[in-house]
């Protein structure tokens, strides 16, 4: 399909320090997306990295490494096909790469934004993940439809919001018991204070924030560990664009 038909040796390398090991199916479905990427970008604007060992470190690599930090009960469950939702996942980012990993658990890509949806569906297809489904919605909607409120394991995001309306437009699609693992920054500390409270109000409990270096790079990032304890209030999330403008 393209010309890198194989990972590089320090990619691999690094998912080994996640204890991440690719199948060769798998491998070649993270290849497939990557060509799949710069097809589409060529179409509508889906990322600024592009370039192939840049592409497998900042969307590859980043979105995989945090496997390593979820908690032990979260990954047996996952790998027993537990479903995943991934909220705002814009170009397929961090879905993809773990409906990829996770091949039984069935994995929902919402986005807001119809082409990119369009997109996804076209990479589902093209790399056989038959869990997988691609939703255009906005998270304040479909976190209120019974068929996804209050119904998956674990809840991902990355680069979509501050943690106070991020919580909200994510919370409530979680299950009791379930997980909230946002992808973040190093300066998610200035987010912590306010992120908080709109956690507690919304069901959930930050238990601990995880920092780590993405290995073989200087990138710095953290992962808050979110355990949602009960069922978040019926009124939340509110209608869309309100939690942005006025966080809880």
């Amino acid at each position: 399909m393209g010309e890198h038909r194989t990972l590089t040796d320090k990619f691999r390398s690094q998912l080994a320090e996640a204890d991440v090991t690719l199948t060769p199916k798998q491998e070649d479905q993270l290849l497939s997306y990557y060509e799949l990427l710069v097809e589409g970008n060529k179409r509508m604007n889906l990322t600024a990295v592009t370039e192939y060992e840049e592409a497998l470190e900042k969307h590859f690599l980043d979105s995989l490494y945090p496997v390593k930090l979820f908690p032990e009960e979260l990954k047996r469950e996952l790998a027993a096909g537990a479903s995943i939702i991934d909220v705002g996942t814009g170009a397929g980012l961090p879905g993809i790469p773990l409906a990829i990993l996770f091949s039984e658990s069935r994995v929902t890509l919402m986005d807001s934004l119809g082409k990119r949806v369009n997109f996804l569906g076209e990479v589902i297809s093209a790399l056989g993940l038959s869990r997988a489904e691609a939703v255009h919605s906005r998270a304040e909607d479909l976190g209120r439809d019974p068929a996804y409120r209050d119904s998956f394991a674990l809840a991902v995001s990355r680069a979509v919001a501050s943690l106070s309306p991020l919580s909200e437009y994510c919370l409530p699609f979680v299950k009791k018991g379930g997980y909230f693992l946002p992808y973040k920054g190093k300066k998610v500390e200035e987010e912590l204070e306010d992120g908080k409270r709109a956690i507690q109000k919304l069901g959930g409990e930050l238990l601990e924030t995880q920092s780590y270096l993405l290995p073989g790079t200087d990138y710095e990032r953290v992962l808050p560990i979110i355990r949602k304890k009960s069922a978040t209030p019926a009124r939340y999330p509110r209608k869309a664009g309100t939690p942005s403008k006025e966080p809880l």
